[in-house]
């Protein structure tokens, strides 16, 4: 039982930290640069990772309308920012139960394969969204199955298919768009939808009506294209819990990966592997305190990272510090993706 006298919840030594203003500016020059059609936005994964119920109303106040989440359950706990109908599962309905779920709440399911179909009309039908596999493999209905009598039943608003290697110049994006474009022309639906981040800088060709960003939403930039359209959003910070001199020869960390050439100062930070700040940063990693650069030393560990304060001998226990993180940058450091270094991001920052 919670004493009486507990009066304050415990405080937090991570935080990330949003710019909304640069997730609504971004929403915009994606939604500029899909020319007549308009951008959607994916939400799903907790809203890459910073917190869907942060940025759903930020990207509602951008104007955006339509919201793309994988699972069911990701839906519900959207159910009371926007209008069900707006909220898109694109794992469409997995059982019955999901199918009769979405039906009863008005969430429009994304129907993936002939048996999801036949879940949506056992369910009562409406609109809903199809996706067709154009040559990922992965979800979808097969280009070979589009003339099937369940699929010409469905209330089809948006159809939709993946491109597969959008970020590159591959010719697998005029192949797909040519399937995608003889789909169009066998299934009856309202709209069209193919391109993701990196699809929208292919051009109109593969606008059709409606666009799905999502990793440049969050400060990704998954093309050359895009380079300096994109402002960042994210910024993890930590807390240093605690300053200590050492002296040459003293290791620090596990393993004694990292050993002190000459005395230093050093803080460690409650930032680790668990969340999310993986052991390739080790040795690789900055902090920054202003305009102060605060490498990171020896072995990143589950709860704790060590830097160098060196150079900064103002900066002590109880000061926040920020992770470099600007994405592009990052993931060129860390070797992780950029949707990885978003994902990761765990529980224990306060959002």
């Amino acid at each position: 039982m919670m004493p009486e006298t507990l009066s304050a919840a415990p405080s937090a030594a991570l935080r990330l930290l949003t710019d909304r203003d640069a997730l609504r500016a971004n929403w915009q020059t994606l939604d500029r640069l899909s020319g007549a059609a308009r951008a959607g936005a994916a939400v799903k994964a907790n809203g890459y990772g910073i917190g869907a119920r942060i940025v759903v109303p930020a990207l509602f106040d951008a104007g955006c309308r339509t919201f793309f989440v994988a699972h069911a359950i990701e839906a519900r706990d959207l159910l009371d920012l926007v209008d069900p109908q707006s909220l898109r599962v694109l794992h469409g309905p997995v059982t019955d139960a999901d199918a009769e779920w979405m039906k009863a709440t008005g969430i429009t399911p994304v129907i993936n394969s002939l048996a999801q179909a036949g879940r949506w009309r056992r369910a009562g039908g409406g609109p809903c969204d199809l996706m067709v596999d154009t040559g990922m493999n992965r979800l979808g209905i097969p280009m070979s199955a589009l003339g099937e009598d369940i699929l010409k039943l469905l209330e089809v608003d948006v159809l939709l298919s993946h491109l597969t290697a959008a970020e590159e110049d591959s010719p697998l994006n005029a192949i797909q768009l040519t399937r995608w474009c003889e789909a169009r022309a066998i299934v009856q639906h309202e709209r069209a939808s193919l391109a993701n981040s990196a699809g929208i800088a292919l051009g109109a060709d593969y606008h059709g009506d409606l666009t799905r960003p999502g990793l440049a939403l969050y400060g990704g930039v998954p093309c050359a294209a895009l380079d300096g359209a994109i402002r960042q959003v994210v910024r993890p910070q930590a807390v240093i819990m605690q300053v200590r001199e050492i002296g040459a020869g003293d290791p620090v960390g596990y393993n004694a990966t990292f050993v002190a050439s000459a005395p230093m100062r050093v803080g460690t930070i409650a930032l680790g592997y668990a969340d999310g700040y993986l052991r390739c940063w080790s040795g690789k990693g900055v902090m920054r305190c202003g305009d102060r650069s605060l490498p990171v030393l020896g072995r990143v560990s589950m709860d704790m990272t060590v830097i160098d304060l060196t150079n900064a001998p103002d900066v002590g226990e109880g000061d926040w510090v920020e992770a470099s993180y600007n994405l592009p940058d990052a993931a060129a450091a860390s070797g992780l993706s950029q949707y990885e270094l978003l994902t990761l991001l765990g529980s224990r920052f306060s959002r």
